[in-house]
């Protein structure tokens, strides 16, 4: 895998810095203020953009689950209500595109169906999200892929048969693909992160990795299988209520995370064998011939 593709002019593929993406998701719980504030965690530990996620829950949420009662911090309601309750609108988002501009963040969003497509085109995305839930909805591929823009495909709890069919029906000189496997929070034994290395022989776009377990050292590792954008969700206390937050990274982890991330990259050098400076003292002392 050779080729790059650019978000907001910032290079993503082989032998560029990992993409990192602070999944906000939901984990805002329909509070502006939480949003912001984690868009400032995003910022402060070196996130390159944050992420967001948009329904429109009448055509989301299945007829069976809609009057299903849900306790929430708000109360008791309605499964759709909890789902509305959650959703941002268009001043909101008005908003989120300021803030994110001052603070230098890019941000997108993963629209689960077509209206949410629309609505958030608004806003001249860098970029749009497909998630996992959403690779076998064709109607919708199509959609996104009809804006032009840049798409990034999630590929968890699918096969590769439906991987290939979904990669099929987009522009792959404009796609990224994210590895991932779509647990809440996932077993260290089902991340399968060699499955990275086998996206990359398959297609010829940047392939990235999309987190969802405790910790950090396997997104790490990641990285070092040559995940290209790396995505975790980001939360300000996993004790927060919500479904993702568990999942979540805390700002302290986001940075370390972030931290190591660089680290492990500028270690991992260009794989040219030579002989640095520091170690020239060491060949006149140790060494007899």
């Amino acid at each position: 895998m050779l080729r790059f593709v650019e978000i907001n002019g910032r290079k993503v593929g082989e032998g560029y810095p990992a993409y990192v993406i602070g999944e906000i998701g939901i984990n805002h719980n329909g509070d502006l203020d939480i949003a912001k504030k984690l868009i400032d965690v995003a910022a402060i530990a070196g996130c390159e953009a944050v992420k967001f996620q948009k329904r429109t829950p009448e055509l989301c949420v299945p007829e069976n689950q809609r009057n299903k009662i849900r306790e929430t911090p708000w109360g008791e309601m309605t499964y759709l209500e909890y789902r509305y309750k959650i959703e941002f609108g268009e001043e909101d988002y008005a908003e989120i595109d300021r803030y994110c501009k001052s603070k230098g963040v890019t941000w997108f969003a993963s629209c689960w169906d077509e209206p949410s497509v629309d609505f958030i085109e608004k806003f001249n995305p860098a970029c749009y999200k497909i998630a996992s839930a959403s690779i076998t909805d064709v109607a919708l591929l199509k959609h996104i892929n009809s804006k032009g823009r840049l798409i990034i495909i999630s590929t968890g709890m699918s096969s590769m048969d439906e991987i290939r069919l979904a990669i099929s029906l987009l522009d792959q000189s404009r796609l990224l693909i994210a590895h991932t496997t779509s647990s809440y929070p996932c077993k260290t034994n089902e991340l399968n992160l060699r499955m990275i290395q086998s996206l990359q022989k398959d297609f010829d776009c940047p392939i990235g990795y999309s987190g969802h377990e405790v910790g950090l050292q396997t997104t790490c590792a990641a990285v070092v299988l040559g995940a290209c954008f790396i995505e975790r969700h980001i939360t300000l206390d996993r004790a927060m209520w919500g479904s993702d937050q568990a999942a979540s990274v805390e700002p302290g982890g986001l940075m370390r995370l972030v931290r190591d991330i660089r680290n492990i990259e500028e270690a991992l050098g260009d794989g040219f064998k030579r002989v640095y400076k520091s170690e020239l003292p060491l060949i006149e002392r140790l060494r007899k011939i």
